[in-house]
């Protein structure tokens, strides 16, 4: 069962809508330990102090801000603490805008927002509203003691989202990039073949279709090292082919998309039908192989 992150209320006008803020996201990284490798014992990270060459304790520890080459500002937590945003518990809608009017960029973590029981009506209201309007809801809202932008959004067919979000002087703009001055101008035969392999690969998005091949493939080398299998290095996979041409690109890819397949270097569909989805689904590694490190450790001896 899901715990809720946040506890508050949702409000847009004098309408407030008692709701729980749940992840939407469970990532599903490979995480290793750092380890000895000659007895197989933890590393641990430790508090250091360069200048008295010893551990410090956790409540010797300050923040501190550089202003210069090895000068710092400390702030304490107090002053810091003096700063923090009321926590109102609010989640307060300010504007309704186009989803398309905003950029991807600045999106950052996705949560599900959930009522109370009694604000069930008041919550299906704001949703189906959006919906047929079209918006999203730009909000703002005191997540773990920081003010945060939000976008509110319809999810599904009944649920409203939650989507953290970048401040604009947080966005690297494009035009500060140094693109390539412009060149050649594509040809009419060229855009008029892109425009095709663009409309052949075109479809809905399925997310299934595009599993982490790379963490599958770790777990699949962690669970047989557990089970004492001898582990071969896989054979580098062939690269893409020379392209000559932009044109000779254009048509091998229409050909390959035409005949069901895919263009060199673009990667098959066999391969990723092969992987195992339910070893995807495991985020560490397997007992066996906590079991088999922790059999190489010495036990320590007690005076």
């Amino acid at each position: 069962m899901a715990r809720a992150i946040w506890s508050g209320s949702l409000s847009f006008g004098l309408v407030n809508i008692p709701v729980k803020l749940f992840g939407a996201v469970s990532p599903k990284d490979v995480r290793f330990h750092m380890l000895h490798d000659a007895d197989g014992g933890r590393i641990r990270l430790r508090r250091f102090c360069e200048v008295e060459d010893r551990e410090v304790p956790y409540e010797h520890v300050v923040k501190g801000f550089e202003v210069g080459a090895n000068r710092y500002v400390t702030v304490t937590r107090e002053e810091l603490e003096a700063y923090d945003p009321k926590a109102t518990r609010t989640i307060e809608i300010h504007d309704f805008v186009e989803l398309a009017g905003i950029d991807p960029v600045f999106f950052e973590s996705t949560y599900y927002l959930v009522p109370e029981r009694s604000a069930a009506k008041a919550y299906r209201l704001l949703g189906q509203a959006m919906r047929r309007a079209g918006k999203v809801g730009i909000a703002t809202a005191v997540l773990r003691t920081r003010e945060s932008l939000c976008c509110v959004r319809p999810s599904g067919e009944e649920a409203l989202a939650l989507s953290t979000m970048n401040r604009a002087d947080e966005i690297v703009p494009a035009s500060s990039l140094e693109l390539p001055e412009a060149g050649g101008q594509p040809s009419e035969r060229e855009l008029a073949m892109a425009e095709q392999l663009v409309a052949s690969l075109a479809g809905p998005f399925d997310p299934e279709r595009y599993p982490d091949l790379r963490r599958q493939r770790i777990l699949e080398l962690v669970e047989r090292k557990a089970e004492g299998q001898a582990i071969e290095a896989p054979q580098p996979e062939a690269g893409p082919a020379q392209v000559v041409s932009l044109a000779d690109a254009l048509a091998a890819s229409l050909a390959a998309a035409r005949g069901g397949g895919k263009a060199a270097g673009a990667g098959g569909e066999e391969e990723r039908a092969a992987a195992r989805p339910a070893r995807a689904a495991r985020r560490s590694a397997p007992p066996q192989a906590a079991r088999t490190v922790a059999s190489k450790r010495p036990r320590k001896r007690r005076a």
